[in-house]
């Protein structure tokens, strides 16, 4: 989160969380019958992938995470499935294995794995790394800063002082020796509360571009001399997210139609400087480092775009392999949507990502971005787990 790595905003623009259901999410094992249909449906193709092989990498970089962790220590634990660490590595590596040879022979998806079906069916939307004019240093044209991690921005987890607390954050400063919540953006951009600090890391031409960036949780420079700078994730300032975009669609300052980042763009630029005040209603705000790395899911590792995904761990955890089906837009308006059977890898996480809810990676780009916009539908989603990895379950889906 995402961020990628844990960041709060590892979804579309304006991301709706899926609306609440009466059942919470879990899982049905699917029938063999089933199963080998699912399987021989799969299509590399229609990922954008020439071949399963194609997948190795990105495995290999799940693998990476699955490896360094506690084997026998439990990564998910929901009534009715309780797997290890161990299982979902087992998993993994075997899928490795078996990819050279799904091209010719995709039933093996169904003889030497368990379809688990993620139940109901989750809400896929989709994030991508945007490309943003910027400079490194301040120069006209370039007015809006980037910011980095600031020194004076302190987190600690709850669970150190109450035990039912255990996992809540609170992000806050030290003022005059009392504690107080971090700046919103409001401070921050109109009342400058962190100029003259040192902590431009970056400068932009417009808000708009870095709001995006936020949301998204990393992306990319591109400087004044052509080069391509990444630009990941380093911390946030621990306040709620409010999407603008929500804002001037309920306001009526945007169109439905209009919802892709260069029209967002154009319907701030007609409020002209007041567009800076809606945006500072969002009150979340994310900080950035640079790197030589591409943006990073929560495995710590370079996210793959159509094979990366974010979910909630406490359904799909980290590490997890997740066939699934939806429909999904083109790169632009004029491209036509098209069924996707593919194979997506849990590789991040999500502020905004909970429950019965898929954020999908669609990589770099205009069309990608394009993409990442309009992609908001429900798809069906499975875990693939080992038969020899599930055998060794303390409790299976029934």
């Amino acid at each position: 989160m995402l961020l990628l790595a844990a960041c709060a905003a590892k979804a579309p623009v304006a991301p709706t969380p899926p609306p609440p259901t009466s059942a919470a999410p879990g899982f049905t094992r699917v029938g063999p019958a089933e199963a080998l249909a699912l399987a021989d449906r799969l299509d590399p193709a229609t990922q954008r992938l020439g071949s399963w092989n194609d997948m190795a990498g990105a495995l290999s970089q799940s693998l990476a995470y699955l490896d360094a962790k506690p084997s026998g220590a439990l990564a998910l634990d929901t009534p009715g499935l309780q797997l290890t660490w161990g299982q979902l590595d087992m998993t993994a590596r075997r899928l490795l294995a078996d990819l050279p040879r799904l091209d010719a022979d995709p039933s093996i998806l169904a003889r030497d794995y368990v379809w688990l079906r993620v139940g109901p069916d989750p809400l896929l939307t989709g994030y991508y790394a945007p490309l943003l004019d910027a400079s490194l240093t301040k120069k006209p044209g370039y007015d809006w800063p980037l910011y980095g991690l600031p020194h004076d921005l302190q987190t600690i987890d709850l669970g150190q002082f109450q035990p039912r607390w255990t996992g809540q954050k609170i992000v806050y400063r030290v003022e005059n020796g009392r504690i107080k919540p971090y700046y919103d953006r409001r401070q921050i951009d109109l009342g400058k509360a962190l100029a003259g600090r040192h902590l431009e890391i970056a400068w932009t031409r417009d808000p708009w571009d870095i709001y995006v960036l936020q949301v998204q949780g990393s992306g990319y420079l591109k400087l004044p001399d052509g080069r391509v700078q990444p630009v990941l994730y380093a911390g946030k300032n621990g306040r709620q997210f409010i999407s603008s975009e929500k804002l001037m669609l309920q306001r009526g300052l945007l169109d439905r139609a209009e919802i892709d980042r260069e029209g967002i763009r154009a319907a701030l630029d007609r409020m002209g400087p007041e567009k800076i005040d809606i945006l500072a209603e969002n009150p979340s705000y994310v900080f950035f480092r640079l790197s030589d790395s591409p943006p990073v899911g929560t495995i710590g590792r370079p996210l793959t775009g159509l094979v990366s995904m974010a979910t909630d761990p406490g359904l799909l955890p980290l590490g997890s392999i997740i066939p699934f089906s939806a429909d999904l837009p083109g790169g632009s308006a004029d491209a036509p949507w098209t069924s996707v059977h593919g194979i997506g890898l849990a590789q991040d996480t999500g502020g905004l990502i909970k429950g019965s809810h898929i954020d999908y990676y669609c990589g770099a780009g205009q069309d990608r971005e394009w993409m990442a916009f309009h992609m908001k539908k429900p798809a069906q989603a499975f875990l693939l787990l080992h038969r020899d990895a599930l055998a060794l379950a303390p409790g299976g889906a029934q």
